[in-house]
């Protein structure tokens, strides 16, 4: 059984309903974390996990690209939890198509749901946050805020916006101690890779890419999500960790 350690923290996971979002939010609650589960469907699967393994869980469903309902939200979660000490933004889509194919719409969906997303959910509950003495936002960002492919540039293009915001809230918020730590992946099973990882072109195209030669796994986030919320990551801030079983080191 994992150790306690985050006993009575709140833990805020937009994107919490499956895949990494799921993975982070089973690991902080296993070390005792309350988890608000947000996700723009009901997370009744997620919860009713959580609560099988003793957690305390709630889902609220929300779409995070709109400001409007991400204030009301946050509302009631704290009206709910009280309080709130962790935040991570997992939310994300992503929509393969180069900049001719993508219509404006498309284009403010993936900014709106992966980049403003977070500003939202971030600005909404840091005044929550502040004045507890610790405080934890994790912005889950990508191996596509580093380098880029040319049928995702809204996708590349979010993910880089979310780096240098999770840089310029960590020296906003250091003084609050609150951390701010980017996480980014690279090539994970998860159901928004599941159409590469079942097309054995591209799917032998990633793990040429990858040094490791596999996909990670979920846990494998959550672990690290864990240890950035722990007392030992207290001074890692305003920085990004890389996940992606050596991708950007291979230059591939």
């Amino acid at each position: 059984m994992t150790n306690k350690f985050l006993e009575g923290r709140v833990a805020v996971i937009t994107g919490g309903r499956r895949g990494l979002g799921k993975a982070m939010a089973m690991a902080l609650g296993e070390a005792g974390a309350k988890l608000a589960l947000v996700d723009n469907e009901p997370s009744t699967d997620a919860v009713n996990e959580a609560k099988a393994k003793g957690i305390e869980a709630q889902g609220f469903v929300c779409d995070v690209s709109d400001a409007k309902q991400v204030e009301a939200r946050a509302k009631e979660i704290v009206d709910r939890f009280g309080k709130a000490h962790i935040l991570i933004n997992a939310a994300g889509i992503v929509i393969r198509k180069t900049t001719s194919e993508l219509s404006v719409d498309e284009w403010n969906r993936v900014i709106g749901i992966n980049l403003s997303g977070a500003f939202y959910f971030s600005k909404a509950l840091l005044p929550h946050m502040k004045g507890q003495g610790y405080g934890r936002i994790i912005n889950i960002c990508s191996v596509m805020a580093h380098v880029s492919t040319a049928d995702r540039v809204a996708y590349n293009a979010s993910k880089a916006g979310l780096l240098a915001m999770t840089k310029a809230l960590a020296l906003e918020l250091a003084p609050d101690n609150i951390t701010v730590v980017g996480i980014s992946p690279g090539a994970f099973t998860t159901d928004m890779t599941a159409a590469l990882r079942n097309d054995p072109v591209r799917n032998a195209t990633y793990m040429d890419a990858t040094p490791m030669r596999r996909w990670g796994e979920p846990d494998e986030i959550g672990k690290l999500a864990l240890y950035l919320c722990s007392p030992d990551a207290s001074y890692i801030t305003g920085t990004d960790i890389v996940i992606d079983g050596g991708w950007l080191a291979s230059g591939v």
